[in-house]
């Protein structure tokens, strides 16, 4: 190959690897858009997931069932708020606050404490694969910013509620309801919402079908929060299914 040759194909890759960023930005608009308006099918912690099993000798399971906010109880948007994401209907995506707080927290101490945001969950586990690395944290914030311009809060809700992975190869709060509690999302109480968040710090770990002292220890905090999640929601008292603070066994 001769020095005349050389700054061609430079400019035949330089070129090609132009159309392939526009192409994967291009697609990743699309993408976000059909989102935006039809249920997301599979995502890649599904497929994820379902490799591990198989890589584990097993059959991969996977129970999901995509309903509308609708047709879930507004308990469950109450208990995921309260659990995950207080000022989901403040911010824009990220929690600067919140971010800070985790900073310095895992400065001082040998535990990660995380600050994702419920819009930054979706982004996560709709569009990339369950990897740490400084590029998928980087691909993360941009499709957090994506949906959050493309997509209205409730649909972002909606999506997370279908999406989130609720015990091994169960995910959305519909196919955790009927599998947990042989009810569907719109049926359940306050009691049963609070403990399908209190597991999601790591549902693989914590079980709603055997919860610990740990998750019910949760479930009685995320309960009591609750009203406050409602309010924050700025959902009218008639309309959030909630009883007075505090009692969980029972609760309606």
């Amino acid at each position: 190959m001769n020095e005349s040759q050389t700054p061609s194909i430079l400019q035949f890759l330089g070129r090609w690897f132009f159309r392939a960023i526009l192409g994967l930005f291009a697609f990743s608009l699309l993408l976000t858009f059909v989102y935006r308006w039809l249920p997301v099918p599979l995502t890649p912690l599904m497929m994820y997931r379902a490799g591990q099993a198989l890589g584990e000798g097993r059959l991969p399971r996977l129970e999901k069932s995509w309903v509308s906010l609708d047709q879930m109880s507004p308990r469950l948007k109450f208990a995921v708020l309260a659990a995950e994401d207080m000022k989901f209907y403040e911010h824009k995506g990220f929690d600067w606050e919140a971010i800070e707080k985790a900073r310095k927290h895992n400065l001082r101490n040998r535990t990660i404490r995380g600050a994702s945001t419920i819009s930054q969950q979706v982004a996560k586990n709709v569009f990339l694969l369950p990897q740490r690395s400084w590029i998928r944290k980087g691909l993360e914030a941009y499709f957090t910013f994506l949906i959050e311009h493309a997509w209205p809060k409730e649909r972002i809700m909606e999506v997370y509620l279908n999406i989130v992975e609720l015990g091994d190869g169960v995910y959305g709060v519909e196919a955790a309801s009927e599998r947990y509690f042989s009810k569907p999302a719109v049926k359940v109480n306050a009691s049963e919402a609070a403990l399908i968040a209190a597991v999601l710090p790591n549902p693989r770990r914590f079980k709603i079908s055997r919860p610990s002292g740990y998750v019910r220890l949760r479930q009685t905090k995320i309960r009591n929060r609750m009203p406050t999640a409602a309010r924050l929601a700025k959902t009218p008292v008639l309309k959030t299914g909630l009883s007075h603070r505090g009692s969980i066994a029972g609760s309606k």
